[in-house]
């Protein structure tokens, strides 16, 4: 038996252990909502670890999200605090970006340092918090792709450094999720994989170090598995997230993503065949549809209009629409103002009690 088999509808581990679903079910205890009906994407806008942590926790109740604060400088970006997970791998900022070095320099200290901060604040407003609570990490192909090897050119180049990002990525989020559910012992963590570089990377788009040439397209194949290795780091559900166009939902369903995360405005009907194929197979939508970026926002109800006119299209049962669709921003609110930043995850928030009230 492999270890799909003990999966159950995309979600957690249906084995018994501590924190597994069987302990619940044997304690007659109340099923706990594997995921919530809206959260945010990552990134926030400004340097303030507590007030954000507050703001993200006050605002998603069910389902928060450590938040990312880019603004602060390299370190807080979200290739930054990756590398800082990395066990073994070090990389520091050069003018071109970050790139691997021999041992841990000022860029993955400083990068320890800001994820400790944001963790503090996290652990301080989840207090007695039960539920998904949302951990994002740039995946193994974004992450190969902006990465630069000591001779300049990104580990996309070398298939060797790939995987030796992958493994070293698996260790560290394997511990990162570990502290995760120290901190906050009620949680449930969902893991999100940040990649963005994803579909260029699957077409052979990614740009060489001089700008001429591109990176051999990778194999499908490769591409799934090393996936499937990193979400398999956490106990619990892991999804993909990825902004651009053009998202490859059937790979990542063939890769065990419980659900994937996109800016919705981007879909085609092109795109309905796989999506409809993914959510009758239990993979649930994280569907942005609230700008991530300052703009006039609708009722919430019309913010939804979309999805609800996709599940027509796709003859989907209304009854499964607000389990299967959790409410985000289209992609991180880093560069958003404050302000709209919080209006926009209120926002979210009311759209999602619109899906739920009214599917149809």
């Amino acid at each position: 038996m492999n270890d799909t088999d003990h999966r159950s509808d995309h979600g957690f581990d249906n084995r018994s252990g501590p924190g597994r679903g069987t302990d619940e079910t044997a304690s007659d205890a109340p099923a706990k909502p594997l995921w919530g009906a809206a959260t945010g994407v990552g990134s926030m806008p400004g340097d303030d670890a507590r007030e954000t942590a507050k703001a993200v926790t006050g605002t998603f109740e069910d389902f928060p999200h450590l938040a990312e604060l880019p603004a602060r400088g390299p370190g807080a970006d979200m290739i930054g605090r990756t590398v800082g997970l990395l066990v073994e791998v070090f990389a520091r900022v050069e003018p071109s970006g970050w790139r691997i070095g021999d041992r841990p320099g000022r860029d993955t200290r400083r990068s320890w340092s800001w994820l400790g901060e944001d963790l503090d604040a996290l652990e301080e407003f989840t207090q007695g918090y039960e539920g998904p609570l949302k951990i994002q990490v740039v995946g193994p192909w974004t992450l190969a792709a902006a990465l630069e090897l000591r001779n300049g050119e990104s580990a996309l180049s070398d298939p060797g450094a790939c995987r030796d990002l992958t493994g070293s990525l698996v260790e560290g989020l394997t511990a990162h999720l570990a502290d995760v559910r120290r901190r906050v012992p009620g949680a449930r963590p969902v893991l999100q994989l940040d990649e963005p570089s994803l579909t260029a990377v699957l077409r052979g788009q990614i740009r060489t170090a001089s700008g001429y040439r591109t990176h051999r397209a990778v194999d499908r194949q490769v591409v799934e598995d090393a996936l499937r290795q990193v979400m398999r780091a956490n106990e619990g559900p892991a999804l993909v997230h990825s902004c651009a166009a053009d998202v490859p939902f059937a790979l990542l369903r063939r890769a065990e993503a419980a659900a994937v995360s996109f800016d919705f405005s981007l879909l085609t009907e092109r795109d309905d065949d796989v999506i409809g194929e993914a959510v009758e197979d239990g993979v649930r939508l994280l569907a942005g549809v609230v700008p991530g970026t300052d703009a006039s926002l609708s009722d919430p109800g019309g913010s939804v209009m979309g999805i609800r006119t996709l599940w027509r299209r796709l003859g989907l049962d209304p009854g499964i629409l607000a389990e299967s669709v959790v409410i985000t921003p289209a992609c991180g609110l880093a560069g958003a103002s404050p302000a709209y930043a919080r209006a926009a995850m209120e926002h979210c928030v009311r759209a999602a009690r619109s899906l739920a009230d009214n599917p149809e």
